[in-house]
């Protein structure tokens, strides 16, 4: 059982934020270039810059509440990045709207970097939406009442 404020939840919280931190950096770093395909639009570049604004807000949300909706705020980022780089990899997927086609059949450090951040994010998303749901369905404690004994 992990408490709020524990030596355990307050390494998992920074553990989740490390994650979505990665995350975040590889992304703006790797912006710039991506956008040179779409200069004009919205583009693949500004999409990064996004999710990496998002991941540094939600690192931070988590840190600071270590909440169930911090955590899971935590595994929609980390969860739909993952599955956004593991489905443009292996699919050719088409522009939709103002959303640029994606399509990069290749892996390269940062990109590997940032895959694994986000798979160990949502999984340790997931660890800590677990540890709140057990915490939550203990019984409580009446304090005065083990003390008048």
């Amino acid at each position: 059982m992990m408490r709020h404020g524990s030596t355990a939840e307050i390494v998992l919280r920074l553990l989740v934020a490390a994650t979505l931190v990665v995350d975040a950096v590889v992304h703006f770093r790797l912006a710039p270039g991506y956008q040179l395909a779409n200069p004009g639009g919205i583009g693949q570049g500004n999409l990064f810059y996004i999710e990496s604004a998002v991941a540094v807000i939600v690192a931070a949300y988590v840190v600071i509440r270590g909440s169930r909706p911090a955590y899971l705020a935590a595994l929609l980022v980390t969860g739909s990045a993952l599955a956004a780089v593991l489905l443009s990899t292996s699919v050719a997927l088409p522009a939709i709207g103002p959303i640029p086609a994606m399509y990069e059949p290749i892996w390269y450090f940062e990109k590997t970097l940032s895959a694994v951040a986000e798979g160990l994010g949502a999984a340790l998303s997931i660890v800590g939406l677990i540890a709140i749901r057990r915490t939550a369905s203990q019984p409580a404690v009446n304090k005065d009442a083990s003390l008048s004994r």
